[in-house]
């Protein structure tokens, strides 16, 4: 129960990323947000490690690490590029509603687990929730390529999901966040040096960032990772829809956003899916466990 809640929190804190987003300048470039971001907070924990001798390089599992940022880094700069073409609401539906589908597959194809029956029911649930949330967006047609690259994206944070899942069996989820994000900053950097970063000058935007690279970097991640090591990457993904359920609360409550009675109903099914995974999968093992 607690390793579902740490991946809720992480989730919810993920959330928080687009409302943080609109204390920024609007001409700062979303690539040169995710590089600094990440630096922030891989930065910060890469120090601690370093610091508490938690982290041993020579004998480091760099081949988990590497696809993981990698996968981290591919994801931001396809979703953030997703959104340009599409729009944040068609692009956040993409991403966040086909990476439990695809993280199912991975597992059910790669790892050989095959997902649960309460999985594919909370997941269905929180999809047609996502679609509900944004269905009054007035976009008249879908720029395909900009759609393409957000189930791309999906695909990446999926394939992130269950990478960490092998990288958590070797290290601790301190020194594996601290490392993630730290090599996927490298990874970011070739592609925000053209725009630069002469925006940190302005202490708003100084603070925003540093809001973002800590809580919604650091302290989520490490939430994420620790969840990740008691439970299936699929579930993990489909409690990470939390996501743009805070995203729309806290766009109503803070920004002055407005939700129709349709979209209000999309809030409910995502909390609804949230909860048919939490209790369907304790009463799941439970059975297991009575089961001779």
């Amino acid at each position: 129960m607690l390793n579902l809640l740490f991946v809720w929190l992480a989730a919810i804190l993920w959330g928080m990323t687009g409302t943080a987003q609109t204390f920024l300048d609007n001409n700062v470039s979303p690539i040169a947000v995710a590089t600094i971001r990440s630096a922030i907070g891989g930065g910060i924990l890469l120090a601690i490690t370093i610091f508490w001798r938690k982290i041993n390089f020579l004998h480091w599992s760099w081949k988990w690490t590497i696809l993981a940022a990698a996968s981290i880094a591919l994801f931001q700069g396809l979703f953030f590029s997703s959104i340009r073409l599409t729009g944040v609401a068609i692009g956040t539906v993409a991403t966040i509603g086909s990476a439990p589908v695809f993280s199912g597959i991975i597992e059910w194809i790669i790892w050989r687990n095959r997902p649960s029956i309460i999985w594919g029911l909370a997941t269905l649930i929180a999809i047609m929730g996502c679609l509900l949330l944004f269905i009054n967006n007035r976009e008249e047609a879908v720029q395909m390529g900009g759609f393409g690259l957000a189930l791309c994206a999906g695909l990446s944070f999926a394939f992130y999901t269950n990478i960490s899942k092998k990288l958590m069996v070797q290290e601790d989820a301190l020194p594996a966040v601290a490392m993630t994000f730290s090599l996927c900053t490298l990874f970011l950097l070739p592609f925000s040096l053209s725009n630069g970063f002469a925006w940190l000058e302005n202490m708003q935007n100084l603070w925003t960032i540093l809001f973002m690279g800590i809580m919604c970097t650091s302290v989520a991640y490490l939430l994420f990772l620790n969840g990740l090591q008691k439970i299936n990457s699929s579930t993990a993904v489909t409690l990470s829809l939390a996501e743009p359920l805070t995203a729309a609360i806290l766009g109503v409550f803070l920004v002055g956003e407005q939700l129709s009675g349709v979209s209000w109903l999309g809030v409910a099914m995502l909390l609804g899916s949230i909860v048919v995974l939490t209790i369907g999968g304790r009463q799941e093992r439970l059975h297991n466990k009575l089961k001779p």
